[in-house]
């Protein structure tokens, strides 16, 4: 079968999940539609600060509607979290003091935390006296709920972490009702500490939450599913009250906590992104799930498997040698809008322990609300591609990847 063929029988097949994917982008269009309406957000609010941001209208609305579509009580959406990596830490650092312990029940955390958490000699938890323990997995990928319970019965943790997505690692991003659950598990085992979600890659790809379901505190990027594709840079922060003034004191100073913080460029794109996003993240939902379905029918494993639909923006696929997965990544680098003429070539990016290849012809550095996909250069041989902006380039990128794969002129 040829790959424009493959492709049309697999939308075919697809079309009842794509109905839900459609209903579920509705029903968030329509929360974030809310809150922007409930904030009565004008023009004034894109406007540029300078100096000390004092009376930032801009600034401190945005994290009101941030916190309305998040169901939280509180946000901080900013462009002085320069990643997710970077919100997270200054979440971790606000929220903990030397001594303080956090329990890890999702495994290990993704690569570049690991640095933040037991680093040497860099600034780390670890090197302020602040422990992070980690509970293993399941064999089937889910937190193991007996070794959970035991871990909590042991030692008093002040904090419990959970990390939404897969990383590097070959399993399903965690669904909101696991998170649901998770929450429920540990405050049953006594626990009585913060319950911080790494939301990443997660966002509106559900009707909920982890802030509605029990989660104290979540952390994601704005170059991912919030930022819709038009935030330039970000992060974002949500939870209770009390969490996110501690954070703030972190973000600046205990002095003035969110009082201060200007942006030059002003704020409409973080406005714009993010009432695009329930609509820009079903679209990326939609292209992976289209991509997945193609690979999975010419035999090459997907994580989610392609019959299930996804609960974040991610998929990772096994190749059976390192030259179908570089292949795979370099296909996507070729239907980038942005470099697509660039041969990509592995290297040590920072954070990581092995050769990384990577596709990113984005607009917006890095920005894995758009289209691209990247790799450890390891055993086994694994791809792992988010994003795409709109549904229309997935295909047309899925139509160069197989056209790879299965030889085509």
């Amino acid at each position: 079968m040829k790959a424009i063929e493959l492709i049309a029988a697999e939308e075919k097949a697809l079309s009842s999940r794509f109905s839900l994917i459609d209903e579920t982008s509705l029903f968030n269009q329509r929360k974030v539609l809310d809150a922007f309406r409930e904030e009565m957000i004008a023009l004034r609010h894109f406007a540029p600060s300078t100096g000390y941001g004092y009376g930032d209208e801009g600034r401190d609305t945005l994290g009101r509607v941030f916190a309305r579509a998040f169901g939280a009580e509180r946000a901080i959406a900013s462009p002085v979290l320069l990643s997710g990596t970077h919100a997270l830490t200054v979440a971790l650092f606000g929220l903990l003091v030397p001594s303080d312990s956090v329990l890890c029940i999702t495994g290990t955390p993704y690569d570049t935390l690991r640095g933040v958490v037991w680093g040497e000699g860099n600034g780390s938890l670890k090197d302020y006296k602040i422990s992070f323990e980690t509970v293993a997995l399941t064999q089937e990928g889910k937190v193991d709920e007996e070794a959970v319970r035991a871990a909590l019965s042991q030692k008093t943790y002040q904090m419990v972490y959970i990390q939404r997505s897969r990383g590097y690692e070959l399993r399903d991003a965690f669904t909101v009702e696991e998170i649901e659950r998770m929450c429920s598990l540990v405050r049953a085992a006594g626990f009585e500490g913060v319950i911080f979600v790494d939301n990443c890659y997660g966002e509106f790809v559900e009707t909920r939450e982890p802030t509605e379901v029990g989660a104290d505190v979540i952390v994601g990027s704005l170059i991912k599913n919030p930022g819709g594709g038009l935030a330039p840079t970000g992060g974002y922060i949500a939870g209770k009250e009390g969490c996110i003034t501690r954070i703030e004191n972190r973000l600046t100073a205990p002095s003035v906590g969110g009082e201060v913080g200007s942006y030059a460029y002003g704020y409409q794109y973080y406005y714009q992104g993010l009432f695009l996003a329930p609509h820009t993240v079903a679209q990326a939902l939609k292209g992976g799930l289209l991509i997945g379905a193609c690979l999975d029918a010419l035999g090459y494993e997907n994580f989610p498997s392609a019959d299930k639909l996804p609960a974040d923006i991610t998929r990772a696929v096994r190749f059976n040698t390192e030259e179908e997965l570089t292949g795979f990544i370099q296909s996507v680098q070729e239907c980038s809008p942005v470099d697509s003429f660039v041969h990509l070539e592995a290297w040590d990016m920072p954070g990581y322990d092995c050769k990384v290849i990577m596709a990113a012809g984005s607009f917006v550095q890095g920005a894995s609300i758009e289209l691209s996909a990247d790799a450890p250069i390891r055993k086994p041989y694994t791809a792992y591609f988010q994003g795409g902006l709109t549904y229309e380039h997935c295909r047309i990128a899925c139509e160069y990847i197989l056209k790879r794969l299965l030889r085509e002129e």
